[in-house]
């Protein structure tokens, strides 16, 4: 089986059997954002505990690449702090530039390694990645103040 046929398995997993989709307490950080060009749409709710990413759930509707990396975001970013959290979609996002990336520190996302390819499905890739990072620089982070 070659690397890109398995890289297409993990992403059409993710999208069937999304992990961590669903709905958290009215008191989660919550963000909805739309990609515009396509329609893919992301609900992103997480709750932050002294900096730490307890839990976190989607919802949303789009392509199987949008989907697939809100789900695999999900995964990677449940227990790590936000600041680590961050540093993910940093290294996230360069790899969507076709950057070099520690892959080791990506684990499954690196199956969206390919989408790089393709600029147009770059923005269905990182919409969940840009719901985190405005989640992440809300005010309520701290766990104090709600909206």
């Amino acid at each position: 089986m070659q690397l890109d046929d398995l890289y297409r398995q993990v992403i059409m997993d993710h999208y069937q059997h999304p992990r961590n989709q669903g709905q958290l307490a009215d008191d989660a950080i919550a963000v909805d954002l739309r990609n515009p060009s396509c329609g893919d749409e992301i609900r992103l709710q997480m709750l932050v505990e002294d900096g730490v990413v307890k839990d976190v759930r989607f919802r949303g509707s789009g392509c199987s690449i949008s989907m697939a990396s809100a789900s695999m975001m999900t995964d990677a970013i449940k227990g790590k702090t936000i600041s680590e959290a961050l540093h993910l979609a940093q290294t996230f996002r360069g790899m969507m530039k076709g950057e070099p990336a520690d892959l080791d520190e990506l684990g499954e996302l690196e199956s969206l390694q390919g989408v790089s390819k393709f600029p147009a499905r770059i923005k269905c890739a990182t919409l969940a990645w840009q719901a985190l990072e405005r989640a992440a620089g809300s005010s309520e982070v701290d766990g104090e103040a709600k909206a």
